[in-house]
């Protein structure tokens, strides 16, 4: 039965006006400041229908998502900043202002700046509720074709999505958040944003590049602590052997992770990893312990259903039905095994492999310290042709490839493979097509 139309939900899970919500220039931030900064914005802000939230500072960006949410405004949350993609929302979306830490960001809508400080709003200490039905925000994705694409998540979804994660990653109380992951990337607004909040829990306001970061910032916050990362830092910080205080969880998603990677940063740092699997339109869905098994187990009350003939994501959290890009191999109702996305799927020579599975084997390799199979563009009905991209300094190319050989068909052995110092992932971790296709270019110009 559907909720009735008044039906509300917190802003926060946090009950007293003293309880943390954010560590921000080495102080603890608490729920009745937090409250108040989201008052003040909220009387402040533009009073435009969307609001494009731009703000790195995890924080500042909590107070604008609860202030437009007070407002009835429409957060909007983009894949990346690119002059394109930005003129592009802008013009889709006329009435719009954009929230920012630095100058204006767009070529004629309104600009606001954060403030260094908000005047204070002195109120009684309570919660607001959002109504549960209302937009809280549009999620984009470029797909394929380049232009911006909008996902629908209303408050009760987020909230939803929030609470099934608390459950399923067994987080019973508060706990303290770092995130690797920018706040407007789904995964980066789920796991960083949405679950402490609803969880009564914090969140470091700071966005760590380097492990030296991670591990400061890390330090300066009480246990239990949550890391909420990339297989990249991971990799980076177990490579750089650093020194983490005790950490409770680490949760990673937006690229694979190599099971070899997962093992290592569980027994260096005495703790459980738990992969995500998910997309923007339907948030996370799915979990394991890579460490331990390859098979993905649905949250909450997620169900897998079908949709012709193909799978598709439901549940509480999910706006309908949203099918799988990915082939997946049902083990029962609520767990399966990942094959690979279908535009993954490539042929070489008659056989099919996965770009993930390749890409995942690659990272196996020690000394391998990142990298990408890519299939170059063929001609219609002929085999797609494989090279790779590799990040691995104290490897030669040749040793990299007889590594290989050991793990996958001689058919899919990239050709050629290419030594880069350095792979150029999205802030959220991600490596789109776009970019592997412009160093394909730059190999064939060079």
């Amino acid at each position: 039965m559907p909720p009735p139309l008044d039906d509300s939900l917190p802003l926060l899970a946090h009950r007293e006006p003293d309880e943390i919500v954010a560590w921000r220039g080495g102080r603890a931030v608490s729920a009745g400041e937090f409250l108040a900064d989201v008052r003040a914005l909220s009387a402040a802000l533009p009073r435009r229908r969307y609001l494009l939230n731009l703000c790195d500072d995890r924080y500042r960006f909590m107070v604008t998502l609860g202030a437009a949410l007070l407002n009835g405004q429409i957060t909007l949350l983009p894949p990346n900043r690119t002059e394109r993609l930005l003129g592009q929302i802008e013009a889709a979306y006329p009435d719009l202002a954009c929230v920012t830490e630095q100058a204006a960001a767009l070529a004629t809508g309104d600009s606001f700046v954060y403030p260094e400080a908000l005047p204070a709003r002195a109120g009684p200490w309570m919660v607001p509720r959002i109504p549960a039905r209302q937009t809280a925000a549009l999620i984009f994705t470029s797909g394929s074709t380049g232009h911006p694409t909008p996902h629908v998540k209303p408050w009760r979804k987020l909230v939803a999505g929030a609470r099934a994660a608390a459950e399923t990653f067994a987080l019973r109380g508060p706990a303290n958040f770092l995130g690797t992951v920018p706040p407007q990337h789904m995964w980066g607004l789920e796991a960083t944003v949405m679950l402490p909040m609803q969880l009564g829990g914090a969140v470091h306001a700071c966005r760590p590049l380097f492990p030296s970061d991670v591990q400061e910032w890390l330090a300066a916050m009480p246990a239990p602590r949550v890391l909420v990362t990339t297989p990249i830092h991971i990799r980076a910080c177990v490579e750089d052997a650093a020194e983490l205080p005790p950490l409770e969880l680490i949760l990673s998603a937006a690229a694979p992770l190599a099971q070899g990677l997962a093992r290592a940063a569980e027994a260096r740092y005495g703790t459980r990893l738990v992969e995500i699997y998910g997309c923007t339109e339907a948030g996370m869905v799915a979990s394991r312990r890579t460490a331990e098994t390859e098979i993905w187990k649905v949250l909450g009350d997620t169900r897998v259903v079908r949709n012709g003939g193909e799978w598709a994501f439901a549940g509480k959290h999910i706006v309908g039905r949203v099918p799988t890009n990915d082939v997946l191999t049902m083990r029962s109702k609520r767990e399966f095994l990942l094959v690979g996305r279908r535009a993954d799927l490539v042929n070489v020579a008659g056989k099919r492999a996965s770009l993930a599975d390749l890409n995942r084997k690659l990272a196996e390799i020690p000394g391998v310290e990142d990298g990408a199979f890519h299939a170059r563009e063929a001609a219609s009905g002929r085999a797609a042709r494989l090279m790779a991209f590799v990040v691995a300094p104290a490897l030669s190319e040749a040793e990299i490839l007889n590594a290989l050989r050991r793990s996958i068909d001689p058919a899919f052995l990239p050709r050629p493979l290419v030594k880069v110092d350095a792979l150029p992932r999205a802030a959220s971790g991600k490596l789109p097509v776009e970019t592997l296709r412009a160093l394909e270019l730059s190999v064939d110009e060079a």
